[in-house]
């Protein structure tokens, strides 16, 4: 008689009804009968599944909190890099910027280069509160999967071209609040981006006596280089989550795998390592048009940013686009096409950053998974005699 059938259905003669315990002893056969392992015992409770799956989340949410937190840095200087149309350095690769990042550091302090973190966090609500407005209002799809039919398809893109045309504003104040010099410049309030939002919203049009590149002549190239940036982004996501899923089926098909629960690495790191490929390759294709955006988004605005080639000093940014083609071509003819490359360096250190995080996460998955699968019950153990 097994272990787990004679603690559950014990029989007690000192029981008085006696068909009570005839039906025990039934209940008992029919358990032995419909046992597939009438040898093992098996566990009364499998907390360790709970625990790994507690520790996957955990150890997820750490990894990309750390990854945007360290790559902060690594954007504001390939922003300044960006807007910085006059400087000697292109700084195409990380070597040209560690002296410019050491000067930085020596002149304004440690934490110069995360000014703007907040502002960025409330730009991504106010986008997630946005989009959700208008897919109430206008019914459009919020997600869109493999198997959408193209009207689907269709409203999800359009929702998303909506949202960042009307979030317009926002990227633009975001950005002067991240690259604006803290020598030159108070540094910004936390809602001070709503309020510089506020100012490019009510004037709507460009201002007279501004260089400032009038709303809505933005809110075109903003929606094509977020919509580009996106569709990219989630076409190399969703490869790269497919190949590594059916991988892992084909491994738990072949003997001896089959029936075995998915570990920590494999529910978890999947998506990591798609968040990583997706954004590299939609930053890497998009590189230009952000160059020339963000141009354009500073342009009569009176920013001053450090000098990217010294970090030593400040200097203004003055610039005279008419608009998207005009920088674009602008850029071309003064700069040269590594022109529009502006900072790519400074892309290339982020996401080594970010490469090596993944390489930890996946470490700590591979530890974790191991250690949770030797403290979970085996059924060798629990053989009858």
């Amino acid at each position: 008689m097994g272990t787990r059938v004679m603690n559950e259905f014990a029989y007690d003669p000192s029981k008085k009804r006696e068909d009570s315990g005839e039906n025990i002893r039934q209940k008992r056969d029919i358990d032995e009968d419909l046992d597939p392992y009438p040898n093992v015992s098996p566990p009364q409770s499998q907390p360790p599944d709970q625990l790994q799956k507690l520790a996957g989340l955990s150890v997820g949410f750490c990894s990309i909190f750390a990854e945007q937190l360290l790559s902060h840095p690594c954007i504001v200087l390939r922003r300044q890099c960006q807007v910085h149309h006059s400087g000697y350095w292109y700084h195409l690769t990380p070597i040209s910027l560690l002296q410019t990042v050491i000067n930085v550091q020596k002149t304004q302090g440690g934490l110069v280069l995360w000014k703007g973190l907040g502002g960025m966090y409330i730009v991504r609500g106010i986008s997630m509160v946005s989009e959700t407005v208008i897919s109430e209002v206008t019914s459009l799809p919020r997600e869109a999967l493999r198997h959408s039919s193209l009207k689907k398809l269709g409203g999800h893109i359009l929702l998303k071209g909506l949202v960042f045309a009307v979030m317009t504003p926002f990227y633009a104040a975001s950005l002067v609040e991240t690259i604006q010099s803290d020598i030159a410049s108070e540094r910004p309030g936390v809602f001070d981006i709503l309020l510089e939002a506020a100012s490019r919203i009510h004037t709507w049009g460009a201002p007279p006596t501004s260089r400032q590149i009038a709303l809505w002549h933005l809110a075109l190239p903003t929606v094509i280089f977020r919509l580009s940036h996106y569709i990219v982004n989630s076409i190399a996501q969703f490869t790269v989550t497919s190949a590594m899923h059916l991988e892992q089926q084909e491994i738990r098909e072949q003997p001896g795998e089959v029936g075995r629960e998915p570990s920590a690495y494999e529910t978890y790191f999947p998506d990591l390592l798609a968040t990583f490929t997706g954004g590299l390759l939609a930053d890497m294709i998009t590189y230009p048009l952000e160059t020339v955006l963000h141009r354009l988004y500073v342009q009569g605005t009176r920013t001053i940013i450090d000098n990217t080639d010294t970090g030593l000093d400040v200097i203004p940014i003055n610039t005279r686009y008419e608009g998207f083609l005009d920088c674009f071509t602008s850029i071309v003819s003064e700069e040269g096409l590594q022109g529009l490359y502006r900072g790519f360096g400074a892309l290339v250190i982020q996401y080594s950053i970010h490469a090596l995080i993944l390489r930890l996460a996946k470490f700590v998955f591979e530890k974790l998974s191991l250690e949770l699968n030797r403290r979970k019950p085996n059924p060798s153990r629990h053989l009858r005699p």
